[in-house]
């Protein structure tokens, strides 16, 4: 690893159908001089001796098995915090990428010490249903302001494609990373808006693949969300959206943001929780009945 300024993360768990086009496509990327770090979540499919023989081929992948599932969001954790180098990736097993994509968001963020994350324009395939549409994920946030780079995230966002985008290391690691309830990855973006820029170039490098057993299939189903997100030993507190409100105020009450700035987003986010109050009051209400 020595000298390498990526790695790439990928958390896998039973994704034996995907894993090796997904591989595929990052192993044959025109920028090569990176490390790939596998964490296996406990898979009892044939995901781990897919792996193996893939890490037996070429020397860029390191392969690791956690002894029990810990977790989506662990897992997802876990890849980044092995990372010794200065630019980190996330990638899944189930997406696949242009072969140029990481020469040209690598060349971005190299240039510029101010951008914190760069991503491609994304296409979305169903596999289910055998379509493909191109989605604008609106995130283009070059504002010197981190203000208005963290509402650009609140007020634009919708599926969080971006996070799988090349992220500075130093930036990603002064946020609360992603906690362990389904969309924290939103969470986690808009925050690592106050520590730098977001570019987007201008390019559909990125394949996000949706299938029956994705995590952003039938996103209003909460059994399948639930079965995603939390391990059999992890509590599910059926209070996402509390949560998620709750780490939006912990993100805005540690940044650096003096204090008029954090008056106005935490009134900001205190008018989201009134929009939501319908949808929190019956996550309230499905707690006491549970």
């Amino acid at each position: 690893m020595a000298g390498q300024k990526l790695t790439i993360g990928m958390p896998v768990y039973n994704s034996e159908t995907y894993i090796s086009e997904s591989l595929e496509s990052l192993l044959n990327q025109t920028y090569s001089d990176f490390t790939l770090l596998i964490s296996d979540n406990a898979s009892t499919d044939g995901t781990e001796e897919i792996c193996r023989a893939f890490a037996q081929k070429d020397a860029r992948i390191v392969y690791h098995r956690n002894s029990e599932n810990i977790g989506m969001s662990p897992n997802f954790n876990l890849v980044a915090e092995r990372c010794e180098t200065p630019f980190f990736k996330w990638s899944t097993a189930d997406d696949l990428w242009e072969p140029t994509m990481i020469e040209k968001t690598m060349a971005v963020i190299e240039a510029d010490p101010e951008i914190a994350l760069c991503y491609p324009k994304t296409k979305l395939v169903n596999l289910v249903e055998g379509t493909e549409n191109k989605y604008d994920d609106r995130l283009h946030l070059m504002q010197d302001d981190p203000v208005e780079r963290f509402l650009g995230v609140m007020e634009n966002i919708g599926l969080c494609n971006i996070h799988l985008g090349i992220s500075r290391t130093a930036a990603l690691r002064k946020t609360l990373m992603l906690k362990p309830f389904p969309g924290a990855d939103l969470n986690l973006v808009a925050e690592l808006a106050i520590y730098g820029k977001f570019f987007e170039v201008q390019e559909y490098l990125f394949c996000r693949r949706f299938h029956e057993d994705s995590s952003s299939w039938a996103r209003g189903n909460k059994d399948h969300q639930n079965r995603r997100f939390h391990s059999a030993k992890t509590k599910n507190t059926k209070l996402n959206r509390w949560r998620a409100h709750l780490e939006s105020f912990r993100a805005v009450n540690r940044a650096p943001f003096p204090s008029s700035d954090k008056r106005r987003l935490r009134s900001y986010l205190l008018r989201r929780v009134i929009w939501e109050r319908g949808q929190l009051a019956q996550e309230l209400w499905d707690k006491l009945a549970g």
